[in-house]
């Protein structure tokens, strides 16, 4: 049996050719050209010496040419290895060495960093999307480019070839996509054109996406969250993207209204940054008809406050870059339970289990580790059989996430297992506390970590960052939270700030936090 992912965008392409897939400010790309486009781009890899199965770094932000790139490395029966914009030539160099891409199509922005990595290591190819520029554009200059660039114009050039889609297998990878590596040495997640083909079927079809739906993009491409709940949901279903290189709140309300976006998909920090927004009141977000929240718990304050302010109901779900996105899932507002991420999609099957590999019973006292197996779970680590057996101890995958489920079947998260705070032999859950920090109405964002303490191990630290024009004392947020927990939970200190480390998703990195 062969299948390529791929074939989703031939399919939209025949039934919807002239519909937009991508709009990007003034432009617009319709399926048929989407279509055309990556063929080309298959077709010119693979008279590079691209062959089926080899790896294909891709370093873009979110612009038409990732689109293309993607589905032309797939239409070629290669494997995408999406990579961060904002990694480092020693990072980047990791990935390539790790995945062992020999060809990487990157951004002029980033060249530097890229070509000092791809001159490190075994790429034959580095292709370029727009002008290089910062010391790239001095070295080339002076004829001392650390590695030979070639404009991505020539992957499009050529005679039109015909239809590509290279013959793979379903359990064939598809995508090598690492881990954030906020708690150690990224691995490769190895997901399959099966697996990422019924993540976007299952997924698309719970919250009844549409070919008019219109969704957008601001969450980065190269993330499993965006990659696969948003542009291949789009894609498979004929919706249309409309892109935002990079998380600014303003900048997303001015295409909500201008494209009449229906779907938003973020995660809890950007919820925070829209309701928080300059002028938000002279936007019109109207068209709105569902938020979609992911990448880690929502506090329920921010949910409240969003679906009083915005009219639309946030369908909150989970999963991992190893779930290829999507674990479980509130389906409805009718059928949702809210501060729940939801129930496991199709064909999954969620457990918790205690420290013995027990499966626990429903109920919110049994707090243990999520795992999971089903269609939508990765093959495994790329090349890392030892990661891939933990991984996979008992048979189910481990996610390093406590949670349990309640009578009712729906999942509540409660943290990460390496962010549980142990103080004085008593279990704190960061996140609980964090919930009662964002009930305060003069906090923006909080963060909760363990400190080491002689006496009792670890205790209990908060991070806040104040609403803009608001301002409140440690004292009195400590006494704030102190009335509403119990009494070994509460922050014995805090700091303020102006912000929180974020990665290129938004997600709040409390590695770089803690002392």
């Amino acid at each position: 049996m062969d299948f390529n992912l791929a074939v989703m965008l031939a399919e939209s392409a025949r039934r919807v050719p002239a519909k937009p897939v991508v709009i990007f400010g003034e432009t617009t790309m319709s399926y048929a050209q989407l279509d055309s486009l990556s063929d080309r781009v298959a077709a010119n890899l693979a008279a590079a010496g691209v062959d089926t199965g080899d790896r294909v770094g891709l370093q873009l932000p979110n612009i038409p040419q990732f689109v293309v790139a993607y589905f032309g490395i797939l239409k070629a029966g290669a494997v995408v290895v999406p990579m961060n914009v904002l990694l480092k030539a020693p990072e980047i160099e990791f990935q390539l060495r790790d995945s062992g891409a020999r060809t990487l199509i990157t951004f002029g922005g980033f060249f530097d960093e890229a070509a000092k990595a791809a001159g490190a290591c075994a790429v034959d190819s580095l292709y370029v999307v727009g002008a290089v520029g910062g010391a790239g554009e001095r070295e080339a200059a002076a004829g001392a480019m650390p590695f030979e660039a070639t404009p991505f114009e020539a992957l499009l050039s050529g005679d039109q070839p015909g239809p590509q889609l290279a013959l793979v297998s379903p359990a064939d990878p598809a995508v090598i996509i690492y881990t954030s590596g906020t708690t150690g040495t990224p691995k490769g997640a190895v997901l399959s054109h099966f697996t990422l083909y019924m993540n976007a079927d299952i997924s698309g079809r719970l919250f009844e996406y549409a070919d008019d739906d219109v969704v957008v993009v601001a969450l980065p491409l190269f993330h499993i969250f965006a990659l696969s709940s948003i542009m291949n949901i789009s894609v498979l279903f004929g919706g249309t993207m409309t892109l935002v290189p990079r998380f600014d709140a303003t900048a997303v309300l001015e295409v909500i209204q201008r494209d009449k976006v229906t779907i938003f998909e973020g995660v809890p920090t950007m919820y925070v940054a829209l309701l928080h927004a300059p002028n938000l009141d002279d936007y019109d977000t109207s068209s709105l008809r569902v938020a979609v929240s992911g990448g880690a718990p929502i506090p329920a304050e921010v949910i409240d406050s969003f679906e009083r302010r915005f009219g639309v109901v946030i369908l909150e779900g989970y999963g991992l870059s190893e779930t290829s996105s999507t674990t479980t899932f509130n389906i409805s507002e009718s059928e949702r339970k809210v501060y729940s991420v939801g129930k496991p999609i199709w064909g999954v099957s969620v457990q918790i289990w205690d420290s013995e590999r027990r499966a626990l019973p429903a109920g919110s006292a049994n707090v243990g580790e999520i795992v999971v197996r089903g269609p939508n779970v990765m093959t495994g680590y790329h090349d890392n059989p030892t990661a891939t057996a933990e991984a996979f101890a008992g048979g189910w995958f481990h996610t390093g996430d406590l949670g349990y489920v309640d009578e009712d079947g729906f999942l509540f998260i409660v943290d990460r297992i390496k962010d549980l705070i142990i103080r004085g032999g008593y279990n704190v859950y960061p996140r609980e506390i964090e919930e009662v920090m964002y009930a305060h109405p003069a906090v923006a964002e909080a963060a909760v970590i363990g400190v080491p303490d002689a006496r009792l191990g670890e205790e209990v630290h908060a991070i806040v960052v104040p609403k803009p024009g608001q301002s409140v004392s440690a004292e009195d947020l400590t006494e704030f939270v102190r009335e509403r927990v119990a009494a070994y939970k509460y922050p014995r200190t805090i700091e303020f700030r102006d912000s929180l480390p974020k990665n290129a998703t938004g997600k709040i990195l409390k590695k770089e936090l803690r002392p």
